[in-house]
């Protein structure tokens, strides 16, 4: 049985009570989702506190999580129920990256809309990415909309009104949309019920000068992977990429817009590592600004790109696709996609090319970690040894010098693999090659 469908099981009482034991351990991320979903602030602190002291979750809500608190709940639902399900090593589910072609020079008109693209396999969550310019006074518009495995045909779901600068409009992700087909959750579509089949994307631009230049997505149908046993490693030699480190830790307090800092930046940290390996990023004129408000700031592009980056609805900077969308900026090539396992991530790293990944863990599940647990964390594969452990540049660390750390192979994998089905950002200059693809890259 698909994890997907346990949130959407007839027997609901039990759903909310797997959604409950995860979110005792997440009281401020439950408040950050009543928020999200569009309740007030008052609201949200009440709801995370009635949450926790009865572990029962707030009725109507099941279609708006936070993707975090969604996958925590497939997790915890699983092991509570499909604690006999088969050993998997590596991740054995379908998985579909596609990126349209686009007219010759981009997409500069009103609005287009892709082709209906076939997955080939049923699938029940989509991501879509993007790759775009938006100068003063204009921002962009994506949405998809796909067929059902009963034939019919979803309304147009919104998945983020976006602009690289914040002058003009919020960048923003949109709550509010589920009905009986899905719904979408800051970055994520998930589908309700019943699979889809195939999907269109659409893109509209307002003002003058807009242009995209890449636009796709990445489908899936996750599947259970517990207990789950690692892959293994095509690793003969340790290949180190030695990228820039920075450090998340070092920025808290700072820009409480912009969620403060700290913890809250491990996106935005890890993109501008994986930015700077390629030699771009923001120029000294673009983040003096930051050094005008803290004079005493390390790594001051990591201040910019949060604010860059930053969801206003989300109200977080861990937008997937705002992220990819930002290391474009600079030039870069970027798609948010999903990866069966750490053998295909060794081939992006044998090519030269680091990976933002995202994780998710319970406490003491990862040796060498910074905290005990996390309910979703972003850092960079940025290696591995020759026995096929992942070098990680982890912004989860106190220093800059000390975002280096060797993980465990089967405990990072298992973080990565049943937390967010393998999630990354690829980012990389056009002229380096992709290693060959066995179709979701």
């Amino acid at each position: 049985m698909r994890l997907r469908r346990l949130v959407d099981s007839p027997d609901g009482d039990k759903a909310r009570q797997a959604s409950a034991k995860v979110q005792l351990q997440r009281r401020s991320r439950a408040a950050r989702y009543y928020a999200y979903a569009g309740f007030d602030a008052d609201f949200a602190r009440r709801a995370a506190a009635l949450l926790v002291t009865s572990a029962r979750a707030a009725p109507g809500t099941e279609g708006e999580y936070d993707r975090a608190v969604i996958r925590g709940t497939l997790a915890a639902f699983a092991a509570a129920l499909l604690l006999a399900a088969p050993v998997s090593a590596a991740q054995q589910y379908d998985v579909s990256y596609h990126a349209f072609m686009l007219p010759k020079g981009g997409v500069t008109s009103a609005t287009w809309t892709s082709p209906w693209f076939a997955t080939g396999f049923g699938f029940t969550e989509l991501v879509a990415s993007w790759n775009a310019s938006t100068p003063a006074r204009t921002w962009i518009e994506v949405h998809m909309r796909a067929t059902t495995d009963k034939g019919t045909v979803t309304k147009w779901y919104t998945m983020g009104r976006w602009a690289y600068g914040d002058a003009d409009i919020q960048r923003t992700s949109v709550g509010g949309q589920g009905d009986a087909d899905g719904y979408v959750a800051i970055d994520t579509f998930f589908a309700k019920d019943h699979p889809l089949t195939s999907y269109q994307l659409n893109v509209t631009l307002f003002g003058s000068g807009a242009k995209v230049t890449r636009f796709g997505a990445v489908a899936s149908d996750p599947v259970n992977t517990n207990p789950y046993v690692s892959s293994a490693t095509t690793m003969t030699k340790t290949v180190d990429l030695r990228v820039p480190s920075y450090s998340q830790e070092i920025h808290a307090g700072q820009y409480p817009q912009f969620d403060g800092g700290g913890e809250a930046w491990c996106s935005p940290t890890s993109t501008s590592m994986v930015v700077a390996y390629w030699g771009k990023g923001p120029a000294p004129a673009d983040y003096a600004y930051v050094l005008s408000d803290y004079p005493d700031a390390t790594d001051p592009w990591v201040d910019y790109a949060a604010r860059y980056v930053f969801d206003y609805h989300y109200n977080g900077a861990g937008n997937w696709p705002f992220n990819t969308a930002y290391a474009a900026h600079f030039g870069l090539e970027s798609e948010v996609t999903q990866l069966h396992s750490l053998a295909e991530a060794e081939q992006f790293v044998k090519a030269g090319i680091p990976l933002v990944a995202s994780i998710a863990f319970e406490p003491n599940k990862l040796d060498g970690f910074l905290f005990r647990g996390t309910d979703g964390h972003l850092l960079v594969i940025g290696g591995f040894t020759a026995n096929g452990d992942v070098i990680s540049y982890d912004p989860a660390s106190s220093t800059d010098s000390s975002v280096r750390h060797v993980y465990d192979r089967a405990q990072f994998e298992k973080a990565w693999m049943t937390a967010t089905g393998g999630i990354v950002y690829v980012i990389h200059p056009p002229s380096v090659a992709l290693p060959p693809s066995p179709g979701n890259w």
